[in-house]
C-alpha cells in the first residue's frame, strides 16, 4: 500500500504544514504546482526534500485559484483544463530534473480533482495533458471515478485513491467540507477505517452503510493539524496487520 501526501503548500512567507516530518513517514508526496498553492522557491525546496527522505515524486496540479486554494470550481473549458494541467506538471518535471529525481505520478487537486470524478470531459482534458507531458506517469484519481477511466482510456497506469480522514457519501464520493462529518478527527477511528479499506475493500459512509472502496493509495492532506502523527500511527497500524507500504511505482504493474 501507497502512502501519500499533499504537501509544497505554503507560499511566500506563508507556511502551511510540516512536510519534512511528514516525510518520514509516507510513500509519496504530491507537490503543489504554484496555481492553488506553491511557488518556484517552494517547489524547488519540496523537491529536495522528498529525494533527501527517498519518498517519490508526483506532481499536485489545481485551479489558478491562490486565493480559494483550489477549492472553489472555476468554469474553465476542457482545452484550458489541459493547457493547465500541462503547465503544472511540466514546471515541477523541470525541479525534479535539475534536482536528479524522477517525477513518478499526477494528481490534481482539489475542486479540480472532484469535478474530475463524474466529469467525463474534464477527466479527459487531465488524462491527455499527463500522456502528453510524459505516458510513463501515473494517474491518481478517486475509486471508481471518470479520471481514472479517462487514464486508462489514454493509455496511462492509474492508481485508485481512499482518504484516510475524510467522510464519504453513500455514492463513494466525499462528503463537501463544511458539512458534518467531512473530515474525520479520531486518529483511532481513522486507522481502523484504513485497515478496512486496504483488507476488506470496503468503507462505512456517513449514513452508515458501506461503499466498496479500492484502494491502490491512501491520502493525508499536509495542511491538516497532527498530519504527521496520523500517517505514522496509521503505518504502524497496516505494518502490525502485517501490511507493507510502498510508493506506486514498485507497486502497479
Amino acid at each position: 500500500m501507497d502512502l501519500n501526501a499533499d504537501v509544497g503548500e505554503s507560499f511566500g512567507a506563508y507556511r502551511l504544514g510540516d512536510d519534512a516530518e511528514l516525510m518520514k513517514h509516507i510513500t509519496s508526496v504530491n507537490v503543489a504546482c504554484g496555481m492553488h498553492a506553491g511557488d518556484p522557491l517552494i517547489m524547488r525546496c519540496t523537491v529536495a526534500l522528498a529525494k533527501e527522505a527517498g519518498v517519490a515524486l508526483g506532481a499536485h496540479p489545481g485551479y489558478p485559484d491562490l486565493q480559494g486554494f483550489g477549492r472553489r470550481h472555476l468554469a474553465l473549458t476542457p482545452e484550458e483544463v489541459e493547457a493547465f494541467v500541462i503547465y503544472q506538471v511540466g514546471a515541477l518535471q523541470a525541479f525534479c530534473r535539475a534536482a536528479r529525481v524522477p517525477l513518478w505520478h499526477v494528481k490534481a487537486h482539489g475542486a479540480l480533482y472532484n469535478l474530475a470524478v463524474r466529469d467525463a470531459a474534464v477527466a479527459d482534458a487531465i488524462a491527455r495533458a499527463v500522456a502528453r507531458v510524459d505516458p510513463g506517469l501515473i494517474l491518481v484519481g478517486m475509486a471508481g471515478s471518470e479520471l481514472l477511466r479517462a487514464g486508462e482510456r489514454a493509455g496511462l497506469r492509474v492508481a485508485s485513491e481512499a482518504f484516510a480522514d475524510r467522510g464519504y457519501n453513500p455514492d463513494g464520493t466525499l462528503v463537501a467540507r463544511g458539512r458534518p462529518g467531512a473530515v474525520i478527527h479520531d486518529p483511532g477511528m481513522v486507522v481502523e477505517r484504513v485497515i478496512r479499506m486496504v483488507k476488506e475493500g470496503t468503507v462505512t459512509c456517513n449514513d452508515g452503510s458501506e461503499v466498496a472502496m479500492r484502494a491502490d493509495t491512501i491520502c493525508f492532506h499536509g495542511d491538516t493539524p497532527g498530519a504527521a502523527d496520523l500517517v505514522r500511527l496509521v503505518r504502524k497500524g497496516l505494518e502490525q496487520a502485517g501490511m507493507a507500504v510502498a510508493p506506486l511505482h514498485r507497486l502497479l504493474p
